[in-house]
């Protein structure tokens, strides 16, 4: 019996993503500072052919005020979003601000890449249709 194989949203995009990922780690090794791995990332994305965002304002939304202003790490060809960790271990405080990120923004994809002693990443989908996106009412967008 042959079980559909859903294809994973990006899927192209975030493969070249999570190569760049391996590629900072295999080289730096872990041990650096976050602000070092994003640079690097960025680097790393840059030369694979991709735009990438540093520090891209993610603002939140209360009944039309601003009331908070975060910033995530990096956000690829305007769809992918990109939290980095230097952690022991991915923990649940991570999975809450990447999907916390995801629905302040119309971004439905990210990826949570830490680099600790063990390289490893996590995918997150949060669509935009499963969210109340909270914006300033007079943003044109």
């Amino acid at each position: 019996m042959q079980v559909a194989r859903r294809a994973l949203k990006h899927s192209a995009l975030t493969e070249k993503i999570i190569g760049a990922f391996y590629s900072v780690y295999n080289d730096l090794g872990p041990g650096f500072l976050e602000s070092v791995y994003q640079r690097s990332m960025a680097i790393a994305l840059l030369e694979a052919g991709l735009s990438a965002q540093m520090e891209v304002p993610v603002p939140v939304w209360f009944r039309g005020q601003q009331v908070g202003d975060f910033r995530a790490d990096l956000v690829v060809e305007q769809i992918v979003l990109l939290e980095l960790k230097t952690a022991r271990a991915i923990d649940s405080s991570h999975e809450g601000q990447i999907l916390h990120y995801l629905r302040a923004t119309q971004i439905e994809l990210g990826l949570l890449l830490n680099f600790g002693p063990k390289a490893e990443f996590k995918r997150f989908i949060l669509e935009n249709n499963n969210k109340n996106i909270r914006e300033n009412p007079g943003d044109p967008r």
